[in-house]
């Protein structure tokens, strides 16, 4: 039998912590739910390899040309008429929803904004790092107990949980990323089974006690790209519901269509999910991302300036129209896009021009059948809601009223219409710019970015990165300028100059300075001039940010 000393965490065989060590910390890291951690990283890590080698062969057939489509295998799922289980009374309502990371200011004050959903994020609005992480499921645990507080000493401020608050969802990080401060047989965990199996484990107990019926803990699915993907965490599910002893069905999970080939799976993926689904989200910024990834291999595919991708383009008016109907078809929420602005807090005419934009996006969103919809800041929920509530008919949803009748007509030809729009140099200059500082913010701890009035994430930073790597790779020509520009490494380097010397002007220098902005720019750079397209971001800076204590032991 082994003992426990301070200043090391008590680990089951076979598993190894390398992370600091935190009296905080210990209380998540208990052997009980490092024992449940590894039992799943036993049971479906070769599951999740094989899901990810999948996903590599299908690349390789995109890159020799092939489209993604419907699979004809499939076909009696998309044609059968069967229905996900009924939505719990607690999420029916889930008119504005709010995200942003697991950070315990933001947890309160997310809580507390008037969202309906609040979505605690471990994915693309954290950086991965150690203390991010564990000071996370801290900060959770706190929440669900209802304990949770944060004293502002810089502003004379206690911030605590209001009488009535938002449902807690959780978005686990996708099944790409690793932890590697947690070793289970010598390699790392698979990220998200560390973000959910220490969430579960801590909280399933108490959320249900406190969420007022049978339902939850609910949870955000990212990154999946096929049904494969969606029956793993349904078998995933089912084992945490077992092991606690609970209702089949009792969790429940929102998928993010945030992947050009899941558009093609979105029957299949709720039917793999159906006795925990609570619907798909339109996780469009990562779907854009995603676009330029499938066609790395296609020079004709080019995508405009990023800020012309919007709704309107055919290809993603009929992506979100396809999934209202999918998901209205099986029973569950149709969630809308991110609303990414903030307040302009020094313009007013700029703040009301950016909140009536805004207005405008969610009225279609309302109008096409979506039933609630994703802000960034809680700034924007009064307007949200107010658009909503006032286009649903008095209704928590849209689940059971009319739909629109085009949507049943929906073709893999309008899902992957080449988008309209220019591609300028001030696109290839604000794509370098956000993502050379996105990025040195994530290394030093900030998921999360407010830039040029927008809350920047990943999946934005993700889309500067992979279309300026689609343009250096086929020499886009520039549109607007009075002499034909090319995109080539020698105009490129050019403008990485001048845009690190804007950033330095507009950040001041001792910031920039103190920041990582030098690495976060060879980073970026190195990955926009690649032969071959990286598949994440995050992935390749992740060994950046790793802080393992391989000499310091777990237990002695």
């Amino acid at each position: 039998m082994m003992a426990t000393y301070l200043g090391f965490y008590d680990v089951p065989e076979g598993v190894d912590v390398g992370g600091r060590y935190d009296e905080e910390f210990a209380g998540i890291l208990t052997r009980d739910a490092l024992q449940f951690v590894a039992a799943l990283q036993r049971e479906f890590r070769d599951h999740i390899r094989y899901a990810m080698e999948c996903r590599r062969e299908v690349q390789r057939r995109y890159n020799s040309g092939e489209l993604p489509g419907f699979d004809p295998a499939t076909r009696l799922i998309r044609e059968g008429d069967w229905a996900c289980a009924l939505v719990p009374p607690a999420v029916a309502n889930r008119t504005v929803e709010i995200t942003g990371p697991v950070e315990r200011k933001m947890i309160i004050n997310a809580l507390n904004s008037g969202a309906k959903v609040f979505m605690a994020d471990f994915e693309d609005a954290l950086s991965p790092s150690w203390e991010n992480l564990m000071r996370g499921q801290v900060n959770l645990r706190d929440a669900v107990n209802g304990t949770i507080s944060f004293n502002d000493q810089a502003r004379n401020r206690v911030y605590k949980l209001n009488d009535e608050t938002a449902k807690l969802f959780v978005r686990p990080r996708g099944w790409h990323l690793p932890e590697d401060h947690i070793l289970v047989d010598g390699a790392p965990v698979i990220g998200c089974l560390v973000d959910f199996g220490l969430y579960f484990f801590h909280n399933h107990a108490k959320f249900r006690a406190t969420q007022g019926d049978c339902y939850g803990p609910f949870f955000y699915l990212p990154k999946i790209e096929h049904s494969r993907e969606a029956k793993i965490w349904n078998r995933v599910f089912e084992r945490a519901e077992k092991f606690a002893g609970i209702e089949k069905g009792s969790i429940r999970a929102t998928v993010l269509i945030e992947t050009l080939p899941a558009v093609f799976q979105m029957d299949e993926i709720l039917y793999e999910l159906r006795d925990h689904s609570i619907g798909l989200n339109c996780g469009r910024w990562d779907y854009i991302f995603s676009y330029v990834k499938t066609f790395q291999g296609h020079p004709d595919r080019l995508l405009p300036d990023r800020v012309q991708v919007g709704m309107t383009q055919h290809f993603m008016r009929s992506y979100s129209d396809l999934l209202i109907r999918t998901c209205h078809r099986r029973g569950v929420h149709a969630m809308g896009g991110m609303a990414a602005q903030i307040p302009i807090k020094d313009n007013p005419a700029a703040n009301e021009a950016a909140v009536e934009l805004v207005r405008k996006d969610k009225l279609r969103e309302v109008r096409a059948g979506h039933d609630g919809t994703w802000a960034a800041h809680p700034g924007l929920i009064p307007p949200i809601m107010e658009v909503f509530t006032s286009n649903m008919g008095g209704k928590p949803n849209q689940i059971q009223m009319a739909r629109r009748e085009d949507a049943g007509n929906i073709t893999e030809e309008d899902l992957l219409q080449r988008a309209r729009g220019v591609r300028t140099m001030e696109g290839l200059r604000l794509n370098t710019r956000v993502g050379i500082q996105y990025l040195a913010a994530w290394l030093t701890g900030t998921g999360s970015v407010p830039l040029y009035n927008l809350m920047e994430d990943a999946a934005t930073a993700e889309i500067s990165r992979v279309q300026n790597w689609q343009w250096l790779k086929y020499g886009a020509v520039l549109d607007g300028e009075e002499v034909r520009v090319r995109v080539t490494p020698e105009l490129f380097g050019r403008v990485v100059e001048e845009e690190m010397a804007r950033i330095q002007m507009e950040v001041g220098l001792e910031k920039f300075k103190r920041g990582k902005f030098e690495e976060a720019c060879r980073i970026f750079t190195r990955q926009c001039t690649s032969p071959e397209l990286d598949d994440f971001l995050t992935l390749n800076a992740y060994n950046q940010i790793v802080a393992r204590h391989p000499n310091t032991p777990s237990k002695i």
